[in-house]
């Protein structure tokens, strides 16, 4: 055997291995909530560019877990979520008030429909978490940057350490978000591009206790440039994005 083909092979058997170690098997339960028919069909024409089943899987979120969903929007993970962790399991799903600019009607929806009886709709603060039971795990999506929206007026520290609280010991938290230039203050970005630099996002989430768990790439393009606004159509539905997860020690 020569020194070159023994080189070749070993960087091929090298890269398999490392392909199978970053490769997140999508348990049959997560498979079967993306699979919901019940799901509309908005949703399902973005499962190729969201690809929920890799990135809820990445969460480690199972049957009976009692999840938080931070600002739902349109609810698109709110039903894979509510199917994943079934009938023995439950969602609370944040919103803002029902009569500010911001309001999130769609989930409120989800919660009247049958097929979802186990998605709750709670005020987003303290108040409406504080009352909720340990939790396993807290899910945001594409919005954390809006907590640093200069129109919010949040102090983002102080509710990711009410997060913190209401996890139990070993719960996660799961954020993706939009990519924006490192260094870039999350204020200004957020209102200018409704991006945040990953940074930010690890600084005041492990200020507040949590310790980093990894990171999927399922959602990264390095293509994109981080300087569009993300609704942008150069650019909408294809923006780069971090998928991070945490851990309450």
């Amino acid at each position: 055997m020569s020194r070159a083909f023994l080189i070749a092979l070993i960087a091929v058997v090298l890269s398999t291995a490392a392909g199978a170690a970053f490769a997140q098997p999508i348990p049959p339960y997560v498979g079967a909530a993306v699979a919901d028919s019940g799901r509309p069909a908005d949703d399902t024409a973005k499962d190729a560019a969201r690809k929920p089943g890799d990135v809820v899987a990445f969460s480690g979120v199972k049957p009976s877990d009692k999840v938080l969903e931070i600002l739902p929007g349109g609810g698109y993970f709110t039903r894979i979520l509510s199917k994943a962790v079934g009938p023995t399991g439950h969602v609370w799903a944040a919103v803002p008030d029902r009569k500010s600019p911001f309001a999130e009607p769609a989930a409120d929806k989800i919660a009247a429909d049958p097929a979802y009886a186990n998605v709750t709709v709670i005020p987003i603060g303290p108040t409406g978490m504080g009352a909720l039971p340990p939790l396993d795990l807290i899910w945001t999506s594409d919005n954390y940057h809006d907590l640093h929206l200069s129109q919010v007026h949040l102090d983002v520290p102080a509710l990711d350490r009410v997060w913190f609280a209401a996890l139990k010991s070993g719960g996660v938290l799961l954020i993706i978000d939009h990519v924006a230039l490192p260094g870039s203050p999350p204020t200004e970005t957020a209102d200018k591009l409704h991006r945040i630099d990953p940074a930010v996002i690890r600084q005041e989430v492990e200020s507040a206790g949590f310790k980093f768990d990894g990171e999927s790439d399922v959602l990264r393009n390095p293509a994109d440039p981080h300087t569009a606004l993300i609704f942008d159509p150069s650019i909408r539905g294809h923006t780069d994005q971090i998928v991070y997860r945490f851990h309450k020690p």
